[in-house]
């Protein structure tokens, strides 16, 4: 049975966040139960680099609904960001824009994320006097390339954010100093820029997808604002 303090919770959580965050939770807990019926949904619905064996253009969105299963950290953090920023845009923006956001940003970062590979494997086969598509079809081990989660989505709803609400305080985790969104997210674009080009070894965090997230929010919000004032809306 639900009490009314917490049927009152879910219900104050816009229509699109909240099937959203259980939309990830979901896919998330199947990915740890159908593996042992020999479903490996992170193989399947993860985002490969076009040309390998287990690539499909689905994968372009349904990459972002999966996250790591060898911790809750991942989809909880992603859908954390989701319910503290998209909520607000949501209410701003209304269901069906802000959808079109949600589903917009994480596909751009996941063709960032292609780019990345590609610049990476063609440096790989013109050093090796190959083709792309030589290195590409010789080379089993870039199936195993896979990306996958949330994050170029929450990294474009964080922009989108500090772009409507430039100057509304935000906190960083165990730092109780308030810094401005607009701050805050160029914060985090330098240092996930920095992080992308730095490549540190062993790091399995895809920076420059988090990155095209934010320049497709970008585009996007630029994009809506010109058009909003020229039908005479103001959401900004």
């Amino acid at each position: 049975m639900m009490n009314q303090n917490s049927s009152g919770f879910f219900a104050s959580i816009p229509v699109v966040t909240k099937n959203l965050i259980i939309i990830n939770l979901l896919f998330w807990v199947a990915s740890l139960v159908l593996p042992r019926v020999g479903i490996d949904l992170v193989q399947l619905l993860g985002l490969h680099f076009p040309g390998v064996k287990d690539f499909y253009p689905f994968q372009f969105v349904t990459y972002m609904f999966m996250h790591d299963t060898h911790s809750f950290a991942h989809v909880f953090f992603n859908m954390f960001g989701v319910y503290m920023f998209g909520r607000v845009l949501e209410t701003v923006w209304g269901p069906k824009r802000f959808l079109i956001f949600y589903m917009v940003t994480g596909i751009g970062a996941g063709i960032a994320q292609e780019l990345v590979w590609l610049q990476s494997i063609y440096s790989f086969a013109s050093e090796n006097g190959a083709t792309l598509s030589q290195v590409v079809a010789s080379v089993p081990v870039l199936n195993n390339l896979i990306t996958i989660g949330a994050s170029g989505s929450v990294f474009g709803i964080l922009l989108a954010f500090a772009m409507l609400f430039p100057n509304v305080p935000l906190y960083l985790m165990f730092i109780p100093i308030p810094i401005k969104a607009k701050y805050f997210v160029i914060f985090y674009g330098l240092a996930e820029l920095f992080m992308g080009v730095a490549s540190y070894s062993g790091d399995s965090v895809a920076h420059f997808a988090h990155l095209g997230g934010m320049v497709f929010g970008f585009f996007l919000v630029r994009y809506w604002k010109k058009k909003d004032i020229n039908n005479g809306r103001h959401f900004y």
